[in-house]
């Protein structure tokens, strides 16, 4: 559900910032559904990426094979992410909070972490510098935190204005897809709210993962459509093609 919604999100002829994992997911599934103009560019350097089947890690060579043109990592911040060339970011994380910052580099004290997390890689940048982003994370009461531990990558920081005294180009996280609902920023206080549900998922549900008090975007949440045979056919066949 949570790879249908990201994938209905992307727009046609767009230029996407991809990042390994569940973005992939999202991104290969838009490509093959209704958006085959979709530009897909990954953080390793390839440039219009078209894979025959899904990378599954990072470094994966299948990237290689099948894009327009491989570039070097650098080219790829210095010439299409920082001067705001892409349409839309995906960025998911280990903490996220009320106002779309995203952590990535420690669980507790930066100094003696209870957990010390991969870091930012390029995450920071992509929250700078696409047009928008969408952030895609599974809703677990752990990761969704009233102020997450440590601010890797900006969503809004402390509020509105935040993002504009800081120079950041684009204008921040649109929409956050989980595996149970649909979180977007309220337009004037900047922090996040709920305007969709899933399936069979209540809003009590939602809450009871949330670590702050979840506020309603509209008087009733939409409900999102259901998978339809055709998302499920292509989403499935992407696990085995060229397997």
């Amino acid at each position: 559900m949570m790879s249908v919604a990201a994938a209905r999100a992307l727009r046609d002829g767009a230029v996407c910032f991809v990042g390994i994992g569940l973005p992939s997911t999202a991104a290969n599934l838009a490509w093959r559904l209704h958006a085959p103009n979709l530009v897909l560019i990954y953080e390793s350097g390839t440039l219009d990426t078209r894979p025959e089947r899904l990378p599954l890690s990072i470094g994966d060579g299948i990237l290689a094979d099948s894009a327009l043109t491989v570039v070097s990592v650098p080219e790829v911040f210095n010439y299409w992410l920082q001067p705001g060339r892409i349409d839309v970011g995906f960025l998911s994380g280990a903490q996220l909070d009320r106002l779309g910052n995203i952590n990535t580099t420690v669980i507790g004290d930066y100094d003696e972490p209870a957990v010390r997390l991969p870091g930012s890689g390029g995450a920071p940048e992509i929250a700078a510098c696409c047009a928008e982003v969408l952030i895609v994370m599974r809703h677990r009461l752990r990761a969704f935190v009233s102020t997450v531990d440590f601010v890797t990558s900006v969503g809004y920081g402390t509020g509105p204005g935040d993002r504009e005294r800081l120079g950041m180009r684009g204008k921040g996280p649109t929409r956050v897809i989980t595996d149970l609902a649909v979180l977007e920023p309220d337009p004037e206080t900047d922090e996040l709210v709920l305007t969709g549900l899933h399936p069979g998922i209540t809003l009590e549900q939602v809450q009871a993962e949330t670590g702050w008090e979840l506020q309603l975007g509209a008087e009733e949440p939409t409900r999102t459509p259901a998978p339809t045979e055709r998302e499920l056919g292509v989403l499935r066949s992407l696990r085995t093609v060229g397997a």
